[in-house]
């Protein structure tokens, strides 16, 4: 098949994997939330070998990502997931979960649906990061992001971009820190949240 191509994929790919060169440079098993066309995936992977990068989407996108990961032949890559919020989840045992551009699709009760149910499928010690849009002091950052949340809204009252406030606040009751929030390219952010054992045994 002829594999999906984001061009946006393509410009941000580096930005990101400057961020997760860091903050996952201890980490060995990765879920990509929402994989989209594959191209981060395969990127990613290729450029952090030491990643076993765990590929999950909804059923319709899973061909193209797997055209991606065939045509990329990676090791670290191994066959994407089936993967929604409201349905089951893959096994357990990742270190590092990361998504982009999928809170503000997904309707709020799914956002929320997902951070509660990480604990599910990820160590005791992890990390999540997101990349995306977001509001502060529910404002937008720029004319821009209003003017993507008003197309995002004119195609489904469901979604929409999400307050980083009432994000952190889903992060905090499965024992996540905020430990990096980063400014990037096209009024988007990088935000990367941990989770300690010491963090997760504290009362």
């Amino acid at each position: 098949m002829t594999k999906p191509h984001s061009p946006a994929c393509d410009r941000n790919r580096n930005p990101i994997l400057s961020v997760l060169r860091e903050h996952f440079a201890d980490r060995r098993q990765v879920l990509e939330i929402g994989s989209g066309t594959g191209q981060h995936a395969v990127y990613f992977a290729a450029a952090m070998s030491h990643l076993q990068w765990q590929t999950s989407d909804i059923a319709e996108n899973l061909p193209g990502i797997r055209a991606w990961l065939d045509d990329a032949a990676l090791a670290n890559t191994p066959p994407p997931l089936e993967l929604d919020v409201n349905g089951a989840l893959p096994l357990a045992g990742f270190d590092a979960v990361f998504s982009a551009n999928t809170l503000h699709i997904m309707s709020w009760l799914e956002v929320q649906r997902m951070f509660l149910r990480l604990n599910q499928i990820v160590a005791v010690d992890f990390k999540l990061a997101i990349y995306g849009p977001f509001n502060y002091g529910g404002r937008f950052t720029s004319e821009s992001n209003a003017a993507f949340d008003a197309s995002l809204k004119s195609r489904g009252p469901h979604m929409g971009i999400r307050d980083f406030e009432a994000v952190n606040s889903l992060a905090k009751p499965v024992g996540l820190k905020l430990v990096a929030d980063v400014e990037m390219p096209a009024n988007n952010r990088m935000l990367v949240w941990r989770r300690s054992e010491a963090q997760f045994s504290a009362p």
